[in-house]
């Protein structure tokens, strides 16, 4: 079983120290973007676990330009660490869902800071027109662009309740075309989307397994105030797992997973002013040392192909 840097998985902080020789920070950016699901193009509420933020409730002020965006994260952390480099994220709703004029406008905003040295999107697959991907296959051999891309899950039942609005073939063609572009690709994922059992959530591990990504997100499902899921999660509770049995979920997933397949996040943390469910993710620090304690003395990894 290999070790990286202490930990007992591929973790993007690993990377980075690899590549840049010192820790990476990111910062959080709005581009001011909507998405298909709120525009009305695929629907008006949005996804049905994503708050008015368009899950970037810590991203910038969507008001201040993106170089004053990004002056004003760096400062932040400065005053908590020293820091150096950084990586600017696009993080609220689709950012690729623009002009490309304007998308282009933003993304050199990004990469012209001498101290960002990743650009980084989240997006949707079903955003990424061949004028897009151009644009940021451009860009590409400016500075790195990492690309993320929302799957969630493969299942097509839960796909269709949590209104993704794409179909499988539609984030194949995408990945396809990133990579074919040399545009790294990470995919996020949800678990404990409702009705979805563990053998589903590692359905979804194995099948990402079979393409060339490079990077996973796994995020812990949170119910957040003013989503029809809370909506949902009031009319009828569904199951949420506890820390312990998260850590669990985390740790199959981990062992199922091609170890070049770099992990991204292991769980995520709500805005504490709209959390719902479950409240114990509030407290990251600690779930992040309650995750490592396991994965440090499990032996999830016994026998496991891809780990040894």
């Amino acid at each position: 079983m290999k070790n990286w840097d202490g930990k007992r998985y591929h973790s993007m902080d690993f990377d980075l120290k690899q590549l840049y020789g010192e820790k990476v920070y990111k910062i959080t950016l709005n581009g001011g973007m909507s998405c298909p699901n709120r525009d009305g193009t695929l629907g008006r509420n949005g996804c049905i676990f994503c708050s008015a933020g368009g899950s970037g409730d810590f991203a910038g002020d969507v008001s201040l330009s993106i170089r004053e965006q990004l002056r004003q994260g760096k400062e932040t952390l400065k005053q908590k660490r020293p820091v150096r480099l950084f990586i600017a994220y696009f993080q609220a709703f689709t950012n690729t869902y623009a002009p490309v004029d304007y998308l282009e406008k933003i993304y050199m905003e990004a990469v012209s800071d001498e101290d960002v040295v990743i650009l980084s999107i989240a997006t949707r697959p079903d955003c990424l027109s061949s004028q897009v991907l151009d644009l940021l296959e451009r860009i590409n051999q400016i500075k790195p662009v990492w690309i993320e891309l929302g799957l969630q899950t493969i299942h097509p039942q839960t796909a269709r309740f949590i209104r993704r609005g794409y179909e499988l073939p539609v984030f194949e063609t995408a990945v396809t075309e990133l990579r074919r572009r040399k545009i790294p690709v990470i995919v996020h994922t949800i678990l404990g989307l409702p009705g979805e059992s563990k053998e589903q959530m590692m359905e979804t591990v194995d099948y990402l397994n079979h393409f060339d990504i490079q990077g996973i997100k796994f995020q812990l499902l949170h119910v957040l105030k003013g989503t029809d899921l809370y909506t949902v999660y009031q009319e009828q509770p569904f199951w949420i797992p506890s820390l312990e049995e998260y850590t669990v979920l985390i740790g199959d997933c981990i062992s199922r997973l091609r170890p070049d397949i770099t992990i991204h996040r292991l769980t995520g943390d709500g805005p504490k002013n709209l959390l719902v469910a479950p409240l114990w993710s509030t407290n990251k620090r600690s779930v992040l040392n309650t995750l490592h304690s396991y994965l440090k003395t499990s032996d999830i990894w016994q026998g496991k192909e891809y780990h040894d």
